[in-house]
């Protein structure tokens, strides 16, 4: 049997005061946890609405991808849509190789595609590259009355 040098006695109030002091350390840090996160937040970088780029042009897996960001205003007809929008919302006129892709702005600020609408992309340009990954290499937009079939743009 293994005897020990050191004294092992009853539990006393010395050892309740090393939990307290636990308890006492952690509360503190969660105390200091809760006073640095508002700050670090303050300062963390975020996008703001301005951020967004106002066009684009690049060529994507052989596209030529072209947007650009067209004014505030809403037609002048409708009026209840330009008060409805949001301040510095302009509509967005995006092409895939000189064709128009119809993008629809959501609520949420995320945008759909004509070609796929089923999913919403942060930004036009992702949602055109989206569009020209989903036609594939052999496929182009067609428009309303140049062969396709006069139903408006798609696939």
């Amino acid at each position: 049997m293994f005897v020990s040098r050191v004294p092992q006695g009853p539990p006393g109030p010395r050892a309740r005061t090393g939990t307290r002091r636990d308890a006492l350390r952690a509360l503190c840090a969660s105390a200091l946890a809760l006073a640095v996160v508002p700050v670090v937040a303050a300062v963390w970088p975020r996008r703001e609405a301005g951020d967004e780029v106002s066009s684009f042009d690049e060529t994507y897996r052989g596209r030529r991808l072209r947007g650009t960001k067209t004014g505030a205003g809403a037609d002048h007809r409708d009026h209840l849509a330009h008060v409805l929008r949001a301040p510095g919302d302009g509509r967005w006129h995006v092409t895939v190789d000189g064709r128009p892709l119809h993008l629809m702005r959501r609520a949420d600020g995320t945008y759909l595609s004509m070609v796929d609408h089923y999913r919403s992309y942060p930004t036009p340009l992702e949602a055109a590259r989206a569009a020209v990954d989903e036609l594939g290499p052999g496929r182009r937009l067609t428009v309303a009355g140049g062969g396709g079939g006069g139903r408006g743009v798609h696939a």
